[in-house]
């Protein structure tokens, strides 16, 4: 069994500053808002788990469905050496790629990015057990600063699954993708999960469930910032909100003040001030169609080859190659 090896380019120092640089950035904008990539401590990991297997969200079902049954496909497109998820978390996604490349005698490595050490180095343990011949990088990183450090060599084929893309704002979608495609060779594979425009009668319940998972889900950013900011943020006087922007086509997530109050945020020397009914905004989860995720990887110099949606239309998976630059 090879020994796995684990990069870190992130410490705590670099997430507790990354978080204050967000907190004084995000709740000093009009309106304001936070990153959601506060939600994951322990227990915001842990309900998102709980999330994922709720009967009205169905982004994970969905995408599941669509890699079991196109997994050997892929691995016959790409050919692929060396698999690369980004956000790779408990890697459960990797695994149903991993049973269908690890056989190939071609492939040989797997490589994990993301930011919490702990869950990497679980889930790269795991694989290690499961996958004893494979090649096993983790990588303590984020993928919105650390693409440059990949693993480089051989076909590799980047996955980026979960519709996490969505999260990201569409100037920060391009900047993004186009830095994927700088640190890819000519020929290297993108499989990207993306979450479709649907009915809100379905997308809204998703990020609203009737057993208020989410809302816990939501509500824990104020924990987190009440916990490593000494905030004094009354989680209980703030509303769970889902509101679906058509203009914008995509889902925000809101905590609604029930009354006005100041909140205090003595780690970071800031005072807020919030009117009643007046909301921080927590997550925007954009939703795709096919001719929109074309044009974002077109610009960035990548060429769409497959798309694959579940038999519902609810959510797709892209296979795009990286092209040659101009």
């Amino acid at each position: 069994m090879t020994t796995p090896t684990i990069e870190v380019h992130l410490d705590d120092a670099d997430l507790a500053q990354a978080l204050r640089d967000d907190v004084r950035t995000g709740l000093t904008a009009t309106p304001p808002w936070l990153p959601p990539r506060w939600f994951y401590d322990a227990r915001g990991s842990q309900l998102f788990e709980e999330i994922t297997r709720l009967p009205e969200y169905y982004p994970t079902r969905a995408e599941r469905q669509i890699l079991e049954e196109r997994a050997p496909h892929i691995a016959e497109i790409t050919a692929a050496k060396t698999l690369i998820e980004l956000g790779s978390g408990s890697s459960d996604k990797a695994r149903l790629l991993l049973d269908v490349f690890a056989p190939r005698g071609t492939f040989g490595t797997f490589a994990a990015l993301d930011v919490s050490e702990s869950a990497l180095r679980d889930a790269v343990d795991d694989l290690a057990q499961e996958y004893p011949r494979l090649e096993l990088h983790g990588i303590v990183g984020d993928f919105t600063r650390h693409l440059p450090m990949l693993p480089r060599g051989g076909t590799r084929l980047i996955a980026f699954l979960g519709g996490t893309i969505g999260n990201l704002l569409p100037a920060e979608r391009a900047i993004f993708l186009s830095g994927l495609r700088e640190v890819l060779e000519p020929g290297d594979w993108l499989l990207l999960g993306t979450d479709l425009v649907k009915d809100p009668a379905v997308l809204i319940p998703a990020y609203d469930d009737a057993a208020g998972v989410t809302a816990e889900f939501n509500h824990n950013v104020l924990n987190v910032l009440n916990r490593e900011l000494r905030a004094t943020f009354d989680v209980a006087e703030f509303d769970h909100r889902v509101v679906w922007d058509e203009s914008h086509e995509w889902i925000e997530m809101h905590l609604r003040a029930r009354q006005a109050m100041r909140v205090s945020l003595p780690a970071v020397e800031l005072e807020i001030g919030l009117e009643r009914g007046e909301y921080i905004r927590t997550e925007v989860s954009a939703k795709f169609r096919r001719e929109g995720v074309e044009s974002e990887l077109a610009a960035a110099g990548f060429e769409l080859q497959q798309w694959w949606t579940d038999p519902a239309k609810l959510f797709a998976v892209s296979l795009s190659k990286a092209g040659h630059q101009h």
